[in-house]
């Protein structure tokens, strides 16, 4: 008796397994075809985050403007030096198509005390670990912070730098694209 248990056991668990498989196997074909994983600028622009509001923002919305897009986080040190430049120079290129964005890999209550102390003048996005793939994606192979991505008026990547900017090298990278 145990015997014949065993044997029906194994029996139904096989069929199980066979049953799983035909039925993901007929899944498979009446699936429509997945669209094509963006890449790159694309998936840069693609990408929709929460603002420090709570509102969803795509990056695509500023397509037409000279964009940099500035990966940071309120701990880094090399970030807290740069952003100051990224305000100042948001005003004085505002008028010629460049749009800073600012996306932080951090917590939300830190990064709105941190934008409203350094008078962050800038959309900022509120991204996460998913976030350093996406940057991962666009350049940033080390994964390290801050990093920063130029984009033409035409959405196409034009530079990228991993660690702290000065005002002289970004302004050197987006003068040729305004």
């Amino acid at each position: 008796m145990i015997q014949f248990r065993s044997s029906l056991l194994r029996y139904l668990l096989f069929a199980a397994v066979a049953l799983v498989a035909f039925v993901a196997g007929v899944m498979m074909r009446t699936q429509p075809a997945e669209a094509p994983q963006l890449t790159g600028a694309d998936a840069l622009l693609a990408t929709r985050l929460l603002d420090l509001h709570d509102q969803p923002q795509r990056l695509d919305q500023w397509r037409g403007k000279v964009l940099v897009v500035n990966f940071w986080a309120t701990w880094c040190a090399p970030c807290r030096e740069e952003i100051p430049i990224f305000v100042a120079m948001q005003d004085q290129y505002r008028d010629k198509g460049l749009q800073f964005v600012g996306i932080a890999i951090d917590q939300v209550d830190k990064t709105r005390e941190f934008a409203t102390s350094f008078k962050i003048n800038y959309p900022t996005l509120m991204g996460g670990f998913d976030t350093v793939e996406l940057s991962q994606q666009v350049g940033n192979s080390k994964r390290g912070l801050p990093f920063t991505v130029v984009l033409d008026r035409h959405g196409k990547i034009a530079s990228t730098e991993l660690g702290g900017i000065t005002r002289e090298k970004l302004e050197a990278l987006i003068n040729p694209l305004l």
